[in-house]
This record gives structure tokens, sequence and C-alpha cells, in this order.
């Protein structure tokens, strides 16, 4: 797969997910994909037990891409998930074996005030 071609899946894959198409957010997995959520130590094997997991999950979620990195077979995603408008800024960590996502990784951190004793050096972000 051409690197614009995944990047054209994973765009597809984050509007499905903002959206809440279970369905064409999971086109982009293989049937035995693995998803690791290390934070919480759970590993959650195949494409079906992925879309049913994230299915479950009973709060409204919101997505909005930061920037996507990536070239051949490893693509990185940084996104704002807010789970009941509660953000967590997030990095998935896609590696792709046939056009289709084989691993995912996601890293998740909760926002935090600026620390005063860098206060001259910062410029906020948006």
């Amino acid at each position: 797969m051409e690197d614009r071609e995944t990047r054209a899946a994973l765009d597809r894959h984050w509007a499905a997910s903002d959206a809440g198409d279970f369905e064409a957010e999971h086109d982009i997995y293989r049937e035995d994909a693995v998803l690791d959520y290390p934070q919480s130590g759970e590993r959650i094997r195949g494409r079906r037990n992925i879309q049913s997991s994230r299915a479950a999950q009973p709060n409204a979620k919101r997505f909005t891409v930061r920037r996507i990195v990536g070239a051949g077979d490893l693509w990185v995603t940084e996104y704002m998930l807010a789970y009941d408008g509660r953000p967590s800024h997030t990095v998935s960590i896609m590696e792709f074996v046939d056009g289709k996502v084989a691993r995912e990784t996601q890293y998740f951190a909760e926002p935090f005030e600026p620390g005063p004793s860098r206060a001259q050096w910062v410029e906020r972000m948006p």
C-alpha cells in the first residue's frame, strides 16, 4: 500500500471513530489484529473483539486529530479523545501488514496545569 493510501485509510478511520460508525472505524484492522493499552495492561485480540469492546464503551466519545505521521508500515496519530467531554491526550501507534493494521498501541494522558517555573519560556498551545 502506498503512503497516500494508508494516510487516506487513517483519515477515514478517525472520521468514522468520531462519527461513532463502528463498522467503518474497524475496516482498517486485520481480522487477527492486536490492540494494546499499556497503561491498563489490557490486550484485545481480533478485529471483532476490538470493535465489540469499543461499542460497549458507554461514554460519548469525540476524536480530534492533531497530526498523523508515518511511512511504510508504521504510523502514529496524535489526537484528543474526549469521553463525555473530558479530554485525554492520546497517541495511537499502528503497525500495518498487507495494508491493514496488525497491531495498535494506544497511550492516554490527562491534561495538567503548566508549571510556573518554566512560564517565561512557554507559549500556550491551542
